[in-house]
């Protein structure tokens, strides 16, 4: 084990190059699509519907499923290595889809001062499931820099948030499974992976819509570079609106936890709060200031779980 690695270490041969979805429960595709009664949309006309890609998998719900699986074709059983923060829900699904297809996972993690930690539920859940853990500081993780002394010559590299070309074809399916269904579609912004994928799958008539998660103004960059990379040019009618961040990643308010909470009360769906609560607040902002017009329907896509609903 390298140094700063936690977890398991397992020598596993490589595994036969077939798609690995066959060798998981069978995904919940296309995922339901949930009309809400809600008044805060209603009063203008507009109607609101979930896409549950939440329940697409128990293990790889939401985005992690049709991101990863083309990845993981990809990697053909090799060692997989990515990286993600501390609560990072791709590092548990990568995980969890190793132990559940046998193949070996190292996971770098943002933050040198977790090694001499105890591992936090989502980490220790990895390191359960196999992963190798490896910790780096900032700069490092910023740099996206593999870990010195790591040979990654046999392994497949998955970026943060599982984001890259395949990925984004991968997303393709979500603006598919809702030609004729919805007139906007809504997403959270991450690393922008999905906003590009379903965005390229959409028809000229409908639009999507992105709500990052992270401050900096930079996310329109990435997603266009995203689809330059998969589809060789920015393909679709996508926007960001960028106000309803909360300070950054993972940071929220109080403001933002009592609308999740009403949320959840109201409809009886839990809300995820890193991602899928600043969506939600936002086209509840949006509706208010009329930028919907009359007959607009709006699918939200719920790309994942919280934390208390994960394994």
């Amino acid at each position: 084990m390298f140094p700063g690695a936690r977890g398991p270490g397992r020598d596993r041969p490589p595994q036969p190059s077939a798609l690995p979805a066959a060798a998981l429960p069978p995904p919940l595709l296309p995922s339901p699509l949930e009309p809400l009664d809600d008044d805060r949309f209603a009063r203008h006309g507009v109607q609101l519907l979930l896409k549950r890609d939440d329940l697409i998998h128990p293990d790889l719900p939401g985005n992690k499923w049709r991101k990863l699986v083309p990845n993981l074709t990809a990697a053909a059983g090799r060692t997989v290595l990515t990286f993600g923060g501390a609560y990072s829900n791709h590092l548990r699904a990568t995980a969890a889809a190793g132990r559940l297809l046998g193949f070996p996972t190292v996971g770098v993690v943002r933050g040198d001062e977790l090694a001499h930690r105890p591992l936090n539920p989502s980490l220790a859940r990895c390191a359960a499931d196999g992963m190798r853990l490896h910790f780096v500081d900032r700069a490092a993780y910023r740099a996206k820099a593999v870990p010195a002394g790591l040979d990654t010559s046999a392994m497949y590299i998955v970026p943060e948030g599982g984001s890259n070309a395949a990925a984004v074809h991968g997303c393709l399916t979500i603006g598919r499974e809702l030609h004729g269904l919805a007139d906007t579609v809504a997403v959270a912004v991450g690393t922008g992976g999905t906003l590009a994928g379903l965005a390229g799958g959409l028809t000229a008539d409908q639009r999507a819509l992105g709500f990052p998660v992270l401050k900096g103004g930079f996310l329109g960059t990435e997603v266009a570079r995203l689809q330059q990379a998969a589809f060789g040019a920015r393909t679709g009618d996508w926007l960001l609106d960028e106000r309803f961040h909360f300070g950054g990643y993972a940071r929220t308010a109080p403001e933002l936890d009592r609308f999740a909470d009403g949320f959840e009360e109201l409809h009886g769906v839990p809300v995820e709060r890193v991602y899928v609560a600043k969506m939600l607040y936002g086209l509840t902002v949006l509706a208010a200031e009329g930028a919907f017009a009359p007959g607009t329907r709006i699918a939200a896509v719920v790309t994942g779980q919280p934390a208390s609903s994960s394994r």
